[in-house]
């Protein structure tokens, strides 16, 4: 019987891999096609093959400027949400306080919004508050990359403050009780004792908030308003697309494109993450 439901569990498994791999695959197969022969051939046949969808979709997209558009937008957006929600998962979890549950239920409160539900009120204050023009050519936070960054960090705080006061809780209060006999202040418990150890969580969280904030196209399209070249390398996808039909062979291009920085995140830091999602699973 145990063998019997083992293999039934990995064939279920195996279907749902190649499910959830034939999206990418085929992506990735329509990108070295040309457009042309799918057309004459359809997109069921084999042949076509050439490079010249890559050339084409760097040239005529422009992704080398909409990739530094999502470089500007995403490293800020992801060091300010951990090193932010950092600060508020230490004080939640090192401190009682009679609020800190209501506390974390407030942070986790904007994940429990859609982003539409707060779309007409985002976009109107945005429009006044104003900013100076060495940061922002218009004059205020719409249109600006730090309105995108600042709503960026909003949306994602609640998760990771989440998660990174979950960890912080199964640390020892003991090595926080030495610390205080040995006379460190609490600046120093949160940066020598307390980052170090959840470097692991840390990477994790660095992982997906980099897949999320990348990959955000919502809050760029509405924010950043009409100005195209400010456009993160997602939304720069609209460029491929014609007035009369779409060449889904050079979108497919550039979807493959602009997922090559995330998965070199993902791989970079593959350690870490596994780590991080693991931390704790074999405690007591």
């Amino acid at each position: 019987m145990k063998s019997s439901r083992g293999t039934t569990a990995t064939v279920l498994v195996g279907i749902l891999a190649l499910l959830w791999i034939f999206p990418l695959f085929w992506a990735v197969l329509s990108s070295f096609r040309d457009y042309q022969y799918t057309q004459d051939h359809s997109y069921a046949s084999f042949g076509g093959w050439t490079f010249d969808n890559y050339q084409r979709v760097w040239e005529d997209a422009g992704l080398g400027h909409y990739f530094v558009n999502s470089l500007i937008i995403t490293v800020p957006a992801v060091v300010l949400t951990l090193f932010l929600s950092s600060l508020a998962a230490f004080v939640l979890a090192r401190f009682s306080y009679r609020f800190n549950l209501a506390l974390l239920g407030f942070f986790l409160a904007a994940n429990l919004l859609p982003p539409q539900a707060l779309l007409v009120p985002v976009f109107r204050i945005y429009r006044v508050v104003p900013l100076p023009y060495w940061m922002s050519d218009s004059g205020h936070l719409l249109g600006s990359y730090w309105g995108l960054i600042i709503i960026n960090v909003a949306f994602q705080m609640g998760f990771c403050t989440f998660v990174l006061s979950n960890y912080m809780k199964t640390l020892p209060r003991e090595i926080y009780e030495q610390a205080e006999v040995d006379g460190a202040s609490v600046w120093r418990q949160y940066w020598q004792l307390t980052m170090p150890l959840v470097r692991p969580a840390l990477a994790a969280l660095a992982t997906l908030q980099t897949t999320w904030v990348y990959n955000e196209f919502f809050w760029a399209t509405v924010l950043l308003g009409g100005r195209g070249d400010k456009f993160p390398i997602t939304s720069a996808l609209n460029n491929l697309k014609g007035q009369f039909f779409t060449d889904y062979n050079l979108l497919s291009a550039g979807s493959v494109l602009i997922a090559l920085p995330v998965l070199l995140v993902f791989f970079v830091l593959q350690r870490q993450f596994v780590a991080g999602l693991t931390l704790g699973s074999t405690k007591g």
